[in-house]
């Protein structure tokens, strides 16, 4: 233990009751929680069987066993549980099958299992009133992680709505029972209740299970909370690691008060607080000691570094939103080249997903080669797809995987068979799939009803690229092909929701204002760009993507400030420092401010060396251009820490210097 700080070794050895690890950012607590497994089996005469270790990421969970593995002996360690919550739960509700009611060989039913089937419930008891089917979908959810039961959610239903949405609940509970099924959210709220109904079920677990400990323990839900609490019962053989201030998933049930609930429970809870941070300079920890000492606190505690001083934080305000995505491309390659980093060594957070796809498309114009983690990548999503499926049908016929793609998209009741039929027959010619259609002999191989569907979606084709050669306006010709296909109509029938179907429906008119605005590249010369070259272009972007997706090595990671937590990064940009995008307009509203605080805290505990933040001065809202307020995170930084650009895009002198910075380190590249 001789590599622990004097604070992680007392962690490690209590062992005279419960112990609650208030463990900060970049402060080590993983070797914490693995070093003390390894205590209570080699000192404390654990038996690997009897200890179990619970976080809520699969991956989380791996490198925990695996750390473990280093330390102890591999037959000392035999039967260890190091697992997530859900599987500690499947685990039990496996074993316990019969006391819950379930038949062996249960199924458990995903997201998009658990959507269709409310989907269908949807329509049959509730097909008139507007609901949608995500909102009842999240709202079963925070039912179970609350433990209530569809009788209950109904006597506690505070509307119409919500009393619905009971009675649909108690009706999807039945359909799960009747198919021998289980929900993600059940592998919590069974076993709780199994527990509570069932005490030699619990004494049993209870013996099995003599010392738990649990990682990021901010994040656990009610249900989460009283499965720990249960298991441990009297013995209180219990560690919890986690952080107040890094609690940020209130929107899926976590609850940071389960932190200060734990004193309550168990009144000799001892508390360690680690403080020192191996991750971030101490400019970078002051700042966010110094914003999130804006919320208030039940453990109070503040980060502390040996790494040095580090730069000045830097705040950028942007002429516009494409300003702020140019700028921060410019400034990757920039920093890049100064301090001769690589390209993963950068992260840039936004609060929202609909943030990365201007920036992608700035990324791409200044070849820097990025990654969308938590998250999909502009390009990947479908309606992108069908849209660039359509593009590369008009510029050429002959492409075989665009036509399979959008042939029934909006659906035109071709089925599989006749495009087996018609794959066979073009094969046989070889020849591609439209080309095919042209031929008499396709009669004899594919039904006349069948065909003459195939026809009217190549001979549609055939117009719009004839409105293309003969009219000035492209841009124009291809919004109304996807208005006359009806691809609007077909986005609402297969979304979840109408919001949902008119974002999708946006991010096609997008990527086609981008294609217009797209400059041509050099060897295009100064001449207009045509469809075939800005599609082309985006055919070739497309598959190198796919190949970087297979060679993950050197790319800009593009993330959410929820997806980013747990991770670290030397540079790190953070995006959107607006009101109402950050802190997000629904906090404001609802007043939980509180929770976009800490959702910043976790943004800029996120950098080792150099953190930039970013915002607008102008920003399209709603077809109109307005003018959103700073964030109020900025206003509560420590000026000593910061350096702010001002009202231009750059300022002339921190260009200057920036610009021999960079000149310079060229020139030593160069020498």
């Amino acid at each position: 233990m001789a590599d622990l700080n004097p604070r992680q070794r007392e962690a490690v050895r209590y062992l005279d009751g419960p112990l609650l690890v208030l463990a900060g950012a970049g402060s080590g607590k993983t070797s914490v929680i693995t070093r003390k497994i390894a205590h209570l089996i080699e000192y404390a005469g654990y038996p690997g069987r009897h200890i179990a270790a619970v976080t809520f990421t699969n991956k989380a969970a791996r490198e925990m066993k695996e750390r473990v593995g280093k330390l102890v002996d591999r037959r000392a360690a035999r039967g260890l549980t190091v697992a997530t919550f859900h599987n500690l739960g499947l685990t039990i509700l496996r074993e316990e099958h019969d006391a819950v009611g379930y038949h062996p060989g249960f199924s458990i039913f995903d997201a998009e299992d658990a959507r269709a089937l409310l989907r269908d419930l949807l329509a049959e008891h509730a097909a008139d009133t507007g609901l949608e089917i995500g909102d009842l979908q999240a709202t079963i959810s925070s039912w179970k992680n609350a433990m209530l039961l569809p009788d209950q959610a109904l006597s506690r239903a505070n509307d119409a709505r919500e009393e619905r949405f009971a009675v649909i609940y108690q009706h999807y509970a039945d359909y799960l029972k009747a198919y021998n099924a289980l929900d993600f959210d059940d592998l919590i709220l069974l076993p709780v209740l199994l527990f509570r109904n069932h005490e030699e079920v619990l004494q049993k677990w209870q013996r099995r299970i003599r010392y738990l400990l649990v990682d990021e323990y901010q994040d656990t839900n009610l249900s989460q909370y009283e499965l720990v609490r249960m298991l441990v019962g009297h013995r209180q053989g219990l560690t919890v690691v986690g952080d107040d201030d890094q609690s940020i998933y209130a929107w899926r049930g976590a609850r940071p008060e389960n932190l200060a609930q734990l004193k309550e429970d168990f009144p000799s809870l001892k508390i360690v607080k680690l403080e020192q941070n191996y991750r971030s300079m101490r400019r970078i920890l002051s700042t966010a000691n110094t914003v999130i000492a804006n919320n208030p606190h039940v453990f109070d505690k503040a980060l502390w570094s040996e790494l040095g001083v580090g730069d000045p934080i830097r705040v950028l305000r942007c002429r516009n939103e494409e300003g702020e995505a140019e700028r921060i491309a410019s400034e990757i390659l920039d920093q890049r080249l100064r301090s001769r980093s690589e390209y993963r060594d950068f992260a840039v957070l936004y609060r929202g997903n609909h943030q990365s796809k201007l920036l992608e498309i700035k990324l791409q114009a200044y070849q820097v080669p990025y990654k969308i983690s938590g998250g999909t990548s502009f390009f990947a999503r479908n309606e992108i797809k069908d849209a660039m499926a359509y593009l590369r049908l008009l510029t050429n016929p002959d492409d075989d995987v665009a036509f399979l793609r959008v042939v029934n998209v909006p659906r035109r009741e071709i089925g599989p068979r006749t495009l087996e039929q018609l794959t066979g027959y073009a094969r046989q010619r070889s020849m591609s799939l439209t080309r095919s259609l042209d031929e008499v002999g396709a009669e004899s191989h594919i039904q006349g009803r069948a065909l003459d569907k195939l026809l009217r979606f190549t001979h549609f084709l055939h117009d719009v690229r004839h409105r293309l050669e003969n009219e000035d306006d492209t841009l124009g010709v291809i919004r109304r092909m996807f208005t006359d296909v009806e691809y609007e109509e077909w986005l609402h029938q297969n979304a979840s929701s109408a919001k949902q179907a008119q974002k999708r429906m946006e991010n096609v008119w997008y990527l086609l204002d981008s294609i217009e605005q797209m400059e041509p590249t050099e060897d295009d010369g100064d001449t207009e760009q045509t469809l075939e070259e800005a599609v082309s272009r985006l055919v070739l972007r497309d598959i190198l993507d796919r190949q970087e997706e297979e060679d993950d090595s050197d790319r800009v990671q593009l993330m959410t400030l929820h997806a980013s937590k747990g991770l670290e990064f030397p540079n790190v940009f953070i995006m959107g420092l607006e009101e109402e995008l950050l802190p997000h307009r629904s906090s404001i509203e609802s007043e939980t401010i509180e929770e976009e605080r800490r959702l910043m805290y976790v943004g800029i505990t996120r950098a080792q060396r150099c953190l930039t933040l970013t915002y607008a001065g102008q920003r399209k809202q709603y077809g109109e251009v307005i003018e959103p307020i700073p964030s109020r995170f900025l206003d509560e930084m420590p000026d000593e820490h910061v350096e702010r650009e001002g009202s231009s895009d750059r300022d002339p002198e921190a260009n200057q210097r920036r610009g021999r910075a960079t000149l310079s380190a060229l020139m030593d590249d160069l020498s």
